[in-house]
């Protein structure tokens, strides 16, 4: 008979009744009566008993998927009391089901629980009851999505703590079963280092357990402890089959082998799935190993949830999107390209970025060249060999993701340089309107420029916490802001570059400050200054902060905060050296540098904003294959790009050429 640590709590009347030698029929009765009374008292709770409802349904499914192999072998009966059990077990399953709301995915559930009280019936074999249960269990948690995982990871170390504290008396404090007290127990306690019943056991099922106890026995509930510690008092009792030396064997597989990874994206999964479930897919050996690694570090998937989950959107979509190719629905086709790029790769770019720039540039440029396929509805056998080589770069961005080598250097030198590219934009633009007001003998209006860069400091500390705690800000979202942004900067930007060398004469200078410029502030056009300064400024934050959120969610606070620090070291530096050393230019080689200064910024901000509305599927992307990537200057191998970029060098130099000939004239 089974034991009654490895039972659901459900089931503790019918243990209890066992354990005083009680007829079969009654245990059957009284366990009827007792789910009778437990769904009562859940509809007394109508917002719990949907959870409940399923949770129950789920702990039978696996309890008849570990336990069955004791009732059947080879289609015999081994166990009649067994045996009995399971059909009894699969008719409540049943029952629940039906009793479930109504769902469209509920008929398909109660047609399989149909086909599995049927295959138990007949005496199936013990791999078939156990696929068809966990594939019921499975598919009722995508129906009813409930809580069957800890928010964060638990602390495996608190977990041995707790098991010293309230369990080893009983279960010995290497887990064998043998404690000081287990002699005087009825019914002997579990011996968890037991590997074959181990593999059939999952995380769940054994928080489940400790939060619940079993009546009649001396396993007690553990509900008056926190979800917390409950959650690692399970990791750690399902960790004693596996000892530490599998765990290092379990490591190196799950940091080289990203199938492996995809098999476990999440600590959702790994407190649902059981041991013998993944080695049907992996390997016993394999498997063993990466139980024992995960059991023990389930932080891993902690830190890499966002990236995995983040990964499977990106092939799930990417899939679809060649399946609709397929079909000839090239519209959907190319819906589902653009939303794998936006809702699955785009939040963890900030993080590849950091770790592998070069992959990164990769994966952008093949996944905008997968979507111009799909544009110019090339043929099918094209679009899966583009597709093929995405899912290759996909698996290279997994390794680079999950690998703990090096990270702590790769954050630090990743919020250095994102800070100080983004940063230096912004600044240089800030630090020409400091320079041209203190030139222009007008500082009073550098209040505007000062209210402009620190409302737009305030507006991304407001995105830090919307991102981090409120919502999660969508890829097209952020690509939008960032091209719009990008775009109105390089239009403004356009204006002053061209007025700026206009000025670079002496006497067009003087000219201007006795007639215009006082008469233009007065005017309150400061509040110009101020929108420039907001534009420029909030852009390169918006990108900065939503790159920091992914690293700091990552658990790399440390690190970049060491690395914006310098960076905002280096940026000051700079700061002061253009201020202290622009005051010692004359006023036409200021202007001077100050134009081409507003041209090369124009140029590189024009090519980031189309190269982001092109990310965002506002406009379509023509790939120059030939071309190099080169987004630090703006520089994106599309048609649409490059030809932004020469407009706004033809608008510049049709500007400046205006200027010379308006000179030429006034002279």
């Amino acid at each position: 008979m089974t034991n009654p640590l490895h039972s659901p709590p459900v089931f503790s009347l019918a243990f209890w009744l066992e354990a005083r030698g009680q007829s079969r029929s009654r245990q059957a009765r009284l366990l009827t009566i007792a789910v009778a009374l437990i769904a009562a008292l859940l509809n007394a709770f109508p917002a719990s008993a949907e959870t409940a409802d399923v949770q129950t349904t789920w702990q039978l499914l696996d309890y008849i998927a570990v336990d069955y192999g004791g009732a059947v072998d080879n289609g015999a009966v081994i166990s009649q009391s067994e045996f009995a059990e399971m059909n009894e077990f699969a008719g409540t399953a049943a029952a629940q089901l039906a009793s479930l709301p109504p769902k469209p995915e509920r008929r398909q559930l109660i047609g399989d629980t149909t086909r599995l009280r049927a295959l138990i019936a007949a005496k199936g074999s013990h791999k078939d009851v156990v696929v068809l249960a966990h594939h019921i269990a499975a598919d009722l948690l995508k129906a009813y999505p409930v809580p069957l995982a800890p928010k964060n990871a638990p602390n495996v170390s608190r977990g041995t703590t707790l098991f010293a504290q309230n369990c080893a008396s009983c279960h010995g404090m290497s887990g064998n079963g043998q404690g000081p007290d287990a002699g005087q127990l009825a019914t002997p306690p579990v011996a968890f280092t037991d590997r074959e019943r181990a593999r059939q056991r999952s995380l769940f099922a054994l928080q489940q357990v400790i939060s619940n106890g079993i009546e009649g026995t001396a396993m007690p509930s553990f509900s008056a402890l926190p979800a917390t510690d409950r959650w690692s008092l399970a990791f750690k009792a399902g960790g004693f089959a596996f000892p530490e030396a599998l765990a290092h064997q379990g490591e190196k597989i799950w940091k080289s082998d990203p199938d492996v990874r995809k098999q476990i994206p999440d600590l959702k999964a790994l407190v649902a799935i059981t041991p013998a479930t993944l080695a049907s897919i992996i390997g016993q050996v394999r498997a063993d190993a990466v139980i024992a690694y995960l059991r023990r570090h389930p932080e891993v998937l902690s830190k890499n949830t966002q990236s995995s989950s983040a990964l499977a959107i990106v092939r799930s979509k990417l899939a679809d999107s060649v399946s609709a190719y397929r079909a000839g629905d090239h519209r959907l086709a190319k819906k589902l390209a653009l939303a794998t790029y936006l809702d699955g790769f785009e939040p963890i770019e900030p993080v590849l970025g950091a770790r592998d720039s070069t992959l990164m540039a990769h994966i952008e440029r093949n996944m905008g060249e997968f979507r111009a396929a799909i544009s110019k509805g090339v043929p099918v056998n094209e679009v899966v060999t583009k597709a093929a080589v995405l899912d290759a770069l996909f698996d290279d961005a997994d390794r680079v993701l999950t690998s703990d080598a090096g990270s702590g250097v790769t954050t630090y030198v990743g919020a250095f340089t994102v800070l100080l590219r983004e940063g230096l934009e912004a600044l240089l633009i800030v630090i020409a309107m400091f320079a041209f007001l203190d030139k222009a003998e007008r500082r009073d209006a550098l209040i505007y420029v000062h209210w402009g860069w620190v409302g737009a400091l305030i507006a991304g500390a407001v995105t830090w916490v919307v991102a981090t705690y409120a919502i999660a800000i969508s890829g097209a979202s952020r690509e939008l802001t960032e091209g719009f942004g990008s775009i109105l900067a390089a239009i403004v930007l356009l204006s002053v570059g061209i007025w700026m060398h206009g000025k670079s004469q002496a006497g067009e200078w003087q000219r201007y400050i006795g007639a215009k410029f006082s008469k233009a502030l007065d005017r309150k056009s400061g509040w110009f200054l101020f929108a420039l300064a907001f534009v420029v400024v909030y852009r390169e934050v918006f990108e900065t902060i939503l790159f920091y959120a992914a690293l700091w969610a990552q658990g790399s606070g440390v690190a970049m905060l060491a690395g914006a620090g310098t960076a905002v070291l280096v940026l000051g530096t700079i700061a002061w050296v253009m201020l202290h050393y622009s005051r010692k230019l004359p006023i036409t080689t200021f202007f001077k540098y100050s134009s081409w200064l507003m041209v090369i910024l124009t140029v590189v901000l024009a090519g980031k904003g189309v190269g982001a509305l092109q990310e965002a599927g506002l406009i379509g992307i023509s790939p120059i294959m030939e071309l190099p990537r080169i987004s630090i200057v703006g520089f994106f191998p599309t048609i649409q790009s490059i030809l932004a970029q020469f407009i706004a060098v033809a608008a510049l130099t049709g500007g400046f050429v205006f200027n010379r000939l308006r000179r030429s004239i006034a002279m």
